[in-house]
């Protein structure tokens, strides 16, 4: 097993622990919505950041899919109903 041939300095091993300080992280407001907010970050809420609209937030995807799912059911629907009238006109 190894064996330090000298003494190691407080210098030396402080500066080696210098990167497991912990660092204060400043928080912010959101310009849109006033919500807390990590600088230099887009809102998580809003999606805004710096006042432009960067990103969709799950809120806006969700209401998205079920505008689609909406679209899907009517089309589904509709295309019962067309073959449905067909048959009652034949008959």
């Amino acid at each position: 097993m190894a064996v330090p041939k000298r003494k190691q300095s407080k210098a030396r091993s402080r500066s080696r622990c210098t990167h497991k300080v912990e660092h204060v992280t400043s928080i912010t407001s959101c310009l849109n919505c006033n919500g807390p907010l990590k600088s230099h970050t887009a809102c998580a809420t809003c999606g805004f950041y710096k006042g432009v609209k960067m990103m969709t937030t799950k809120a806006e995807r969700s209401v998205k899919r079920g505008q689609a799912l909406q679209v899907k059911e009517a089309r589904s629907n509709a295309a019962q109903q067309e073959q449905a009238a067909p048959a009652t006109l034949n008959s």
